[in-house]
């Protein structure tokens, strides 16, 4: 209990301190992979929209575009000129492929209709996109109060993003957008600590950092945003790179290109490169120190400031130096082990500087890697024996020898016990240890049934196993005979789990007390239970159901007495469907009640009063309707 104790407690400790915020992985080359697939799954394409995307990720990545001459006819032919979308997503799809000419003869008159205050912030930045892309001039002065006068109406991030990307292509003073970028930084949600993002979730984070960063190269002045934010959103883009949809994995990898290659802050990622378990035959942990997508960074000086145990916070290395690999340029080792640190895990806290001063990187100190350090464990002082349970005499215990198998069979009855003694050895330390998982298995060699106990330590660390085979007959089910005892160790610090057949053992339960088996199969099928309608009580006599309906009739009759006593004008009913179907609706549904009453069901007379109900309400909502606008007319 008291090791399981430990480990959650580490566990949680894992789970806390690997908030550090210093990136912890990186777009590796099975990430990279997984990008192009999504790439180069859109072709054949849908639209030129597709073909933009696909075509701006597979060159942020590097890769050649096949047919390249047939993607350019493609987009040639799919072009809609009067859509400033599909300009800009045919021409920048042009402009990526390299040698690829759109002809646009009315372009220029799409663009000029986009770049106009009436229109979304994104066509503006479509027009002067595709304005670049083609070659059409555009007066950057106007357009760049067009974009001003637009973002008075929607400062939305993606706004703003798309406005920065615009802003890049224009000449003169830009100055206004950049200062814009602290506020939409500003506007960006903080999730667990960790992370930053943007509503509209990784398109519009995408978008807004890599324009900033972007608008901020054009202006040649470091963009205003902290350190500790950038992480935030490096670690954002990182948790999100097995996105899949198209558009939103071009502009994430694009934005992660930029945030590898600026002028102003470039994030370190700092990565276990090596198992996270370390031993005294595999003694080294490695670190891999990159960029976002896994590229060295040159010559680095790696340090190790802490190396603290999860369990008891114990310290095990301070300012210990990573030395390079030889067969990696962004990889770092450290012997781990000649701290002689105890099985466990491991946190180790990280600093690094590059050798040749770089104030763009960031995520240089507080980095952390876990690691947990392993043994090899060892079953020692292994006694078996059968005891009286009502006798204080001790047992008579035979001693056996990992990985052997006592060569005897071991009998006990309901009236003894079976009693196992062994020690659990950690063999790099040389020490007694108490293991996560330490159970004893029986199981009946003819039936194959399995029972597992738990086999507790001591405060010696002496494991004892005492099984008392009269009470636990329940947990075998009364069944005597021969089983198999094994023993089984497991923990997640140790190298060799053991599954190890101790002995054979003849367990006798007394006879009689096994419960019968039931006459019949529990899990057969049971007789189909049917609804049965209560059944109607008897009527009354007939005179006084005559006399009921009597007095039922009876306003009736007074009415229609009433009526011819003092003239009845029906002059002003409406003879129109309306009114003639609402009151013969109505009269139905009477009749249906005395149905009902005398020969129908209730589920029965619901059925037809549903098909009743819906043409009456609809009559009588036209009847009522026209008679108010009769009123209201006169």
């Amino acid at each position: 209990m008291a090791r399981g104790t430990v480990l959650l407690v580490a566990f949680a400790l894992l789970s806390v301190m690997g908030q550090a915020l210093t990136p912890s992985s990186y777009f590796s080359a099975a990430d990279q992979a997984r990008l192009r697939s999504v790439f180069e799954a859109a072709a054949p394409y849908s639209d030129v929209e597709a073909a933009h995307y696909s075509i701006m990720g597979l060159k942020l990545l590097g890769v050649v575009i096949p047919n390249s001459k047939d993607v350019c006819n493609y987009l040639q032919v799919n072009l809609d000129q009067s859509s400033v979308e599909s300009l800009f997503f045919a021409s920048s799809a042009a402009k990526n492929l390299g040698g690829c000419q759109l002809t646009a003869n009315t372009a220029k008159e799409t663009i000029a209709e986009s770049l106009k205050t009436d229109q979304p912030v994104v066509n503006i930045f479509y027009a002067i996109l595709a304005a670049k892309n083609l070659g059409v001039t555009v007066d950057s002065a106007k357009a760049s109060q067009t974009l001003l006068e637009v973002l008075k109406k929607d400062d939305s991030p993606l706004s703003l993003g798309y406005a920065f990307l615009a802003a890049t292509q224009l000449s003169g003073d830009v100055s206004k957008f950049f200062d814009r970028i602290e506020d939409v930084v500003a506007q960006a949600d903080e999730v667990d600590d960790k992370y930053l993002q943007f509503e509209g979730g990784l398109f519009t984070t995408s978008v807004v950092i890599d324009s900033a960063y972007k608008l901020a190269t054009k202006v040649n002045k470091a963009p205003t945003i902290d350190e500790e934010k950038i992480i935030k959103f490096t670690n954002y883009f990182l948790s999100r790179k097995s996105v899949q949809q198209l558009k939103t994995a071009a502009h994430l990898l694009s934005a992660v290109k930029t945030l590898t290659d600026n002028k102003f802050h470039i994030p370190v990622a700092v990565t276990l490169a090596s198992p996270v378990a370390v031993s005294a035959s595999s003694p080294k942990v490695k670190v891999r120190v990159s960029n976002l997508l896994g590229v060295s960074l040159g010559a680095m000086t790696v340090t190790a400031d802490t190396g603290r145990n999860l369990g008891d916070d114990a310290v095990v290395l301070s300012k210990k130096q990573f030395t390079p690999a030889a067969d990696d340029k962004a990889v770092y080792e450290l012997d781990f082990m000649q701290t002689k640190p105890s099985r466990g895990f491991y946190s180790i806290s990280i600093s690094l500087s590059s050798q040749k001063a770089d104030k763009r990187l960031v995520g240089t100190s507080g980095a952390e890697v876990h690691l947990k350090v392993t043994t090899q464990v060892g079953v020692e002082n292994v006694e078996i024996g059968v005891a009286d349970k009502d006798q204080g005499t001790p047992a008579r215990t035979t001693k056996v020898q990992h990985p052997k198998k006592a060569s005897s069979t071991f009998e006990a009855d309901h009236h003894q016990r079976i009693i196992m003694r062994f020690t659990l050895r950690d063999m790099t330390a040389n020490a007694a240890m108490t293991a996560h998982q330490t159970f004893v298995r029986l199981t009946n060699q003819k039936s194959k049934q399995e029972i597992v106990f738990v086999a507790e330590a001591d405060n010696a660390d002496v494991y004892r196993f005492d099984l008392d085979v009269g009470s636990s007959a329940k947990d075998f089910g009364w069944l005597s005979g021969k089983y198999t005892m094994d023993l089984v160790v497991g923990d997640a610090v140790i190298e060799n789990p053991l599954f190890w057949t101790v002995a054979d053992v003849s367990l006798t339960f007394p006879e009689g007390s096994a419960p019968k088996a039931p006459a019949s199969d529990l899990y057969a099928p049971k007789k189909n239970i049917e609804h049965m309608f209560r059944q109607p009580e008897k009527r009354p006599p007939g005179t006084v159901s005559m006399l009921f309906t009597a007095l039922v009739l009876a306003p009736a009759a007074l009415l229609l007495i009433l009526w011819l006593t003092i003239g009845v004008n029906i002059s002003n009913f409406p003879m129109s469907l309306s009114a003639i179907g609402f009151h013969a609706g109505l009269g139905a549904i009477f009749v249906l009640y005395y149905f009902y009453w005398v020969h129908l069901n209730m589920f029965q007379t619901l059925r037809y009063l549903g098909f009743l109900g819906v043409p009456t309400f609809l009559f009588g909502n036209r009847l009522l309707s026209g008679i108010a606008a009769k009123r209201k007319s006169s």
